[in-house]
């Protein structure tokens, strides 16, 4: 009786919403959102997208908006999703809550998460208390890509006093992972300004200086990755003479020391959304860019700037490895990708 009634339910909500994007709950022993398009979630509102693939698993690490009414920004625990097939997903319970850092007061914002070593590392920017003032990025710890996770350090990683350059607070936040070919991990991050820096192989130490690479127009939300012999650092941009609202950049380098090209805008802004927030990744022989935009509505509650959902698009390359300008769209990869020219 149970699951016919679910199986009315999703039946009821699809007809609803037919030929819409839509949210769509499943009647198996776990909820699945069925991807009908842009925003992907549509139950709450998601931020700043981080996809790591497992195996034959894509797993998306997102923040929780949770403002209410003109609030800004109120983020107080990551989510994570995971799909096999870019077309169902699966909700898994929330990670990991700010104050799982016991040195952190709130602010759950952009994290990411990589695998090495057979564990899982969560690398993530949250608000520190009066011990270290300002944004902080500290990095937790699980057996499993689902969590939870668990503080890997019982202090910050990276404190707003390791880089005295910067002029306001919140200059040490969005961490982006990478690990190279030769197994050396590095974390770049940062708000106006770009912050690069190797890994030790514990995960939980810096190796070496704090370098500075900003590119032009960079804002924030940085990511890395590669493909080939190039890297790429994609990030929001700001062009503070002419735009209102974060693009989408990159640079591409050779090697993770430089020097980077700036290669110019990948995407223009998110719709209804002052912020956007890149993370890439290649799966199953096709390559996706996750952003977010201000367009959901959830219940009386609509799309703000804390209030944001996340979205994903193909990603394709020219034959030289710069990428092609992204176009954001409602059916994002609910239907074919364009041809590739």
């Amino acid at each position: 009786m149970k699951r016919n009634l679910s199986l009315a339910l999703a039946c009821s909500v699809a007809l609803v919403s037919c030929g819409a994007p839509s949210l769509v709950w499943s009647a198996g022993p776990e909820p699945v959102i069925v991807n009908r398009g842009n925003p992907i979630i549509r139950d709450r509102f998601t931020a700043d997208p981080a996809p790591l693939v497992v195996g034959d698993t894509l797993y998306l690490y997102t923040g929780h908006d949770q403002a209410q009414g003109d609030a800004m920004f109120d983020m107080r625990e990551w989510l994570v999703f995971s799909t096999k097939d870019m077309k169902t997903w699966t909700p898994h319970a929330p990670i990991m809550k700010a104050t799982d850092f016991k040195w952190a007061t709130r602010d759950a914002w952009a994290s990411q998460a990589i695998e090495k070593n057979g564990k899982f590392y969560f690398y993530a920017a949250v608000s520190h208390d009066d011990s270290h003032p300002g944004m902080a990025i500290g990095v937790a710890v699980s057996d499993s890509p689902t969590g939870p996770f668990t503080d890997a350090r019982g202090s910050a990683l990276i404190t707003n006093q390791m880089t005295p350059e910067g002029t306001h607070s919140w200059e040490d936040i969005d961490p982006t992972v990478f690990t190279d070919h030769d197994g050396v991990t590095w974390i770049a991050w940062g708000n106006r300004d770009c912050y690069i820096a190797k890994l030790k192989a514990n995960m939980t130490e810096l190796d070496g200086p704090i370098r500075k690479i900003t590119p032009p127009h960079y804002e924030e939300g940085p990511w890395l990755h590669k493909r080939g012999g190039l890297y790429y650092l994609t990030y929001a941009s700001l062009d503070r003479k002419t735009q209102s609202a974060e693009h989408v950049s990159y640079a591409t380098a050779t090697s993770l020391d430089g020097p980077w090209t700036y290669r110019g805008e990948l995407t223009g802004s998110a719709k209804n959304s002052f912020t956007i927030h890149p993370g890439i990744a290649q799966f199953k022989g096709r390559s996706y860019i996750f952003l977010h935009n201000a367009t959901l509505t959830v219940g009386d509650q609509g799309g703000a700037v804390g209030r944001r959902a996340v979205t994903v698009e193909y990603l394709q390359y020219n034959p030289d490895g710069t990428m092609k300008p992204v176009v954001q769209t409602e059916a994002g990869v609910s239907v074919p990708p364009p041809p590739a020219h």
